[in-house]
């Protein structure tokens, strides 16, 4: 799925999503990540949705977001909420949605130049 062009001068966009990948700029990633506008975190550990732990949520509570999207694979599932609760304790929104839905709503709070970090899983 192609997401529209909007150019968010110098902002990590996410460009396209398919199953397994997605395009955020002109890169093709194939492995979870987490994105911020000016951030591209390649080396987030877990690679799975069932391999997040706590100590990784609360990691994307040092991002300075205000919002943390969690994309979660092909269909949404719902950490346990002791997972959320570093974010939620600071303030942050954390939003749970299947990684599709997490790249268009990313797209959309960046575009109203939100702070906003997703965490995007691939399978």
């Amino acid at each position: 799925m192609r997401f529209a062009q909007d150019t968010v001068s110098g902002a990590n966009v996410i460009r396209a999503y398919a199953d397994g990948e997605l395009t955020i700029n002109g890169e093709v990633v194939r492995t979870s990540v987490v994105v911020t506008p000016e951030r591209l975190m390649r080396d987030w550990p877990p690679e799975s949705f069932e391999e997040l732990e706590e100590g990784h949520m609360a990691a994307l509570a040092e991002l300075g977001a205000e919002i943390v999207l969690i994309g979660t694979g092909r269909r949404q599932r719902f950490p346990p909420p002791r997972f959320t609760a570093a974010l939620m304790a600071r303030g942050i929104g954390v939003e749970v949605m299947d990684t599709a839905a997490a790249c268009r709503t990313y797209n959309i709070l960046l575009s109203e130049d939100r702070n906003v970090a997703a965490a995007l899983f691939m399978i």
